[in-house]
């Protein structure tokens, strides 16, 4: 009996070992080229650990930010960039390190989703399952492989839930813990500030006798928890918390209010016509709608988020393969109600919510709080089928049908899997250069080169921010860049740095005066002068050009 069990311990540790293993090759190869250029997001959190790591202050000097980075008017909630300073410091200020952490944490997610599927249904096949398939999953891999704040925040959630299962079982000092890494995940994305307080609520009310039998520790992770939220309280309370919010959400859309005055207009304003055309009940529907965006089949299965930096637009967020399995778990986990099940649809449902009050949707990123939900649920599926084929006894031709059936899944999994690989390393940089701003850093690298033959420098602001991708690749001192920034802050609270040094940027690059001084100029195609002394241009992988620098 004992050789039988350390032979299924060795077993599961082994598994989990391989899974972890092709987990970080997965999330680590190429890391530093593959998305081929970096976004001014990731360059903001780079070079922003990057001045944290020399005085502690961010690019525009505040010192040890807790509650946010002002960044481009953003105010981005700012663990990313703590996590990001070690590896700066030691591999430098360069793609690899500023991705570091999101890959580096994408890998320990699917450590935690192991332990927490063990936790929810006390099943290592489910649990092995469940770490496997977020593992090859193309959408956790493409938000593991940039700097995106939401893949660490996943983990953060997680964790808390994993935390929280052990706090009101036998480990109940793990609560403090869990209270911990909630809050942890609410410093390190936006979305997170709604999905963990609801989450943590469900889970306290799913839970509530066994969390009135340990009220001491429960008072303690309390004080804990709110005490961590307190810094940031006031900043969550402003305006500026909301201003991301106000400029994407739906409820902001005049065009849903003018359509229902129209409505009500066509019904010569009759009193029944203002309560079918109410806007509120038409923002209602706009919300389910968007909601429902997220779970739409071509998105999950298909081509992906329409944003390239977030799909290879050729396989969706998930695998064709996962399909049928997904609908099998959905069905199973409500009918067979094993362990703590309640959980993994509670947590899908409310990973959502958040997302869908964006104009923009479906989304990927905006909705990577319900993960691991999905993959839980395609390896629930998964084993219920293989249970149910391994009693089947056809043979057909001396083949028995549930090994064929086997073979078939396996090797279809391999294909999908295999194809997303291939689209990913081969195509997708070539194809999709451009969504990542490519040409920047090339371009910077021949300026610094030429600098010193010029008196200014101008670059258009065609590409977006270029000025956090020079500050950036040049890896210019904080100290010396805030003396002399030139910083506009409109009445949006948005941010534009319209220069520092001898560096300048402008969306005209014919307004700027260069009367008495020599200058260079880097400009997209298109705004180029027909009489410019074209010096070098710069393309994409495609090999359709970039940036064009020019006297």
């Amino acid at each position: 009996m004992r050789k039988v069990f350390l032979y299924k311990l060795i077993n599961w540790q082994i598994g989990l070992g391989i899974i972890i293993l092709v987990a970080t090759f997965l999330r680590f190869y190429h890391l530093g080229q593959n998305p081929p250029s970096l976004t001014w997001d990731e360059a903001a959190w780079g070079y922003n650990a990057y001045s944290l790591g020399i005085d502690g202050k961010d690019e525009y000097g505040r010192f040890l930010p807790y509650d946010y980075l002002e960044s481009f008017g953003d105010f981005k909630p700012p663990v990313y960039a703590y996590l990001a300073l070690l590896p700066v410091k030691l591999f430098g200020l360069n793609e690899f390190a500023v991705r570091f952490p999101s890959a580096f944490f994408g890998v320990l997610t699917i450590l935690a989703t192991y332990f927490l599927v063990k936790e929810i249904f006390g099943k290592r096949g489910i649990a092995l399952l469940s770490a496997l398939f977020l593992a090859i999953s193309p959408w956790h891999i493409m938000l593991s492989r940039a700097a995106f704040e939401a893949n660490v925040a996943t983990f953060f959630i997680i964790a808390g839930v994993l935390l929280f299962l052990r706090g009101v079982g036998e480990k109940k000092w793990h609560l403090p813990f869990a209270a911990i890494s909630f809050v942890l995940s609410m410093y390190t994305f936006n979305t997170a500030r709604i999905v963990a307080p609801i989450l943590v609520l469900i889970l306290i009310i799913g839970f509530v006798k066994q969390l009135l039998q340990r009220k001491k520790i429960v008072i303690i992770s309390i004080f804990v928890g709110a005490l961590l939220l307190l810094p940031t309280l006031k900043f969550l309370l402003s305006p500026q918390a909301s201003l991301r919010f106000k400029e994407v959400n739906i409820f902001s859309d005049i065009g849903i209010i003018e359509r229902t005055n129209q409505e009500i207009a066509n019904d010569h304003g009759a009193w029944w016509s203002k309560i079918l055309h109410n806007r509120r009940f038409a923002y209602g529907v706009e919300y389910l709608k968007h909601y429902f965006d997220n779970l739409n089949p071509s998105f999950l299965f298909i081509k992906g988020d329409g944003n390239p930096k977030f799909s290879t637009q050729t396989v969706g967020e998930m695998y064709l393969w996962d399909l049928p399995f997904f609908i099998i778990g959905i069905l199973l986990v409500f009918r067979k109600k094993e362990g703590k099940w309640w959980i993994i649809p509670l947590w899908l449902i409310i990973g959502i919510i958040p997302a869908a009050t964006a104009r923009e949707t479906p989304h990927a990123l905006r909705i990577e709080a319900s993960l691991p939900t999905f993959q839980i649920l395609v390896a629930y599926g998964l084993v219920t089928f293989l249970k149910k084929i391994s009693n089947i006894k056809y043979q057909i031709s001396n083949i028995n049908i549930k090994y064929l059936i086997f073979t078939v899944c396996f090797l279809f999994l391999m294909f999908n899997f295999l194809y997303y690989l291939h689209g990913y390393y081969v195509h997708y940089p070539r194809e999709y250069s451009g969504e990542w701003q490519y040409g920047y850093k090339e371009s910077i690298q021949y300026v610094i080169k030429k600098h010193s033959n010029f008196d200014q420098v101008v670059v258009t602001t065609g590409l977006g921010r270029p000025y956090i991708y020079y500050l950036f690749y040049i890896k210019e001192d904080p100290r010396i860049y805030r003396a002399s920034a030139i910083v506009n802050r409109d009445a949006f609270g948005f941010v534009t740095v319209l220069g520092f040094g001898k560096y300048l940027f402008a969306d005209n690059l014919s307004l700027i005066d260069n009367i008495g001084k020599k200058t260079l100029f880097v400009n997209v195609p298109p705004e180029v002068p027909q009489n410019a002394k074209i010096l070098k241009t710069f393309n994409l992988l495609n090999g359709n050009p970039s940036l064009v620098l020019y006297e």
